[in-house]
């Protein structure tokens, strides 16, 4: 019994669903799936399981077979080729409207290989890899220019990622004659079964490493050392930034991501809320009475600010655009939170004074 799942089950759509539902529905998931957007590592996967089924359900005769006898009719039918013959245009058109491509060399090209058995997207990724680094705010104000070296798994110098010793390439595979796979018939009584599976000999990719390089010993990397520039931009928080293709090497395969994990470390008096900075500043609560023009730092310098005559505890006063970078609008702001410092400790002659103050003012 097929492990395959149903069609209509991986499209989202009913058996008596049109042909203009069907095409819609693959345009939606094509979108979602397809790698060029999404660098989840099933995306590829789900791309090939849509593209098959469509590539059945959108042609009236394979869909007619499939209704009537499954995965077992379409399998014991078509060979790879079969099923996306003819169907390049079709697709090609779908996809242009979604990317913004020209079929001619582009999608056209993963079809074509997709109908010779050895789809495209069947690549290896490479792992991603993580680096952890930590910033403070003045970074976050400016960016940070960064300069690392990052041990990982390389391309082979000496074979270019070929694993072939230099001078020779690979061969094609004799057991599935370069296809990738091969086809098993079993008969049980009536019914004739098809079942395609990779091929052992050359593990799925059609060709295989005659004479191996002698410096990679046949895996076409080896480990190294690269130095990697980059610049953290200005207004990050903390959180995961993706340099992409920067992570492992799989020969003839695609490339890991980077992720830059940023912290952003404790300042010693400012506090950050998005692109907002808070600040307190300390007062004397005579000066909070009387009122005072005092300066207070920003992460652009200082600045000079006006405390009115009676501020109370609490009384913040805004510094626009003294805050940290918020995409492209600008800057946020700095809020300063006036904090009155009152006496703990008097002696006689002060709180005496402090009385006839309170004398005065208060008890008129």
């Amino acid at each position: 019994m097929s492990s395959k799942r149903d069609y209509y089950e991986v499209l989202g759509v009913s058996k008596d669903s049109s042909q203009n539902e069907i095409k819609s529905q693959y345009r939606k998931l094509a979108l979602k799936f397809h790698p060029d957007r999404n660098k989840s590592n099933d995306a590829v996967e789900h791309f090939k399981e849509i593209s098959e089924a469509y590539a059945i359900l959108s042609d009236q005769e394979k869909r007619t077979v499939y209704d009537k006898y499954g995965h077992a009719g379409v399998d014991g039918k078509y060979n790879t080729e079969d099923i996306f013959s003819g169907t390049s245009g079709n697709f090609d058109d779908i996809l242009k409207d979604l990317f913004g491509k020209s079929g001619r060399g582009g999608f056209e090209s993963i079809f074509e290989n997709m109908r010779g058995g050895g789809f495209s997207f069947d690549k290896q990724r490479g792992h991603d890899l993580l680096y952890e680094t930590s910033i403070t705010l003045e970074d976050v104000l400016h960016g940070k220019q960064m300069e690392i070296s990052l041990d990982k798994n390389m391309t082979c110098d000496a074979c270019k990622g070929s694993g072939c010793y230099p001078g020779t390439s690979k061969i094609t595979c004799s057991v599935c004659n370069g296809n990738g796979q091969v086809r098993k018939t079993r008969n049980m009584g009536f019914s004739t079964f098809v079942t395609v599976e990779p091929c052992r000999s050359c593990k799925g990719q059609g060709r295989m490493i005659d004479k191996p390089c002698k410096n990679c010993k046949g895996h076409g990397i080896k480990k190294g050392s690269k130095k990697l520039n980059f610049k953290i931009p200005p207004g990050v928080d903390n959180g995961d930034y993706t340099i992409p293709e920067e992570g492992e090497t799989v020969p003839e395969g695609v490339n890991g991501d980077l992720i830059i994990r940023v912290a952003i470390k404790p300042h010693s008096y400012f506090k950050r809320d998005g692109p907002n900075i808070f600040y307190d500043k300390k007062i004397n609560m005579f000066d909070a009475a009387l009122g005072i023009k005092t300066t207070v730092p920003t992460l652009h310098g200082e600045e000079k600010i006006q405390v009115e005559q009676g501020s109370q505890p609490n009384t913040i006063i805004k510094l626009k655009n003294k805050g940290l970078p918020q995409n492209s609008y600008g800057y946020g702001d700095q809020y300063v939170r006036l904090v009155i410092d009152i006496p703990k400790k008097l002696n006689g002659s002060q709180k005496e004074t402090i009385r006839n103050l309170n004398e005065d003012i208060y008890k008129k």
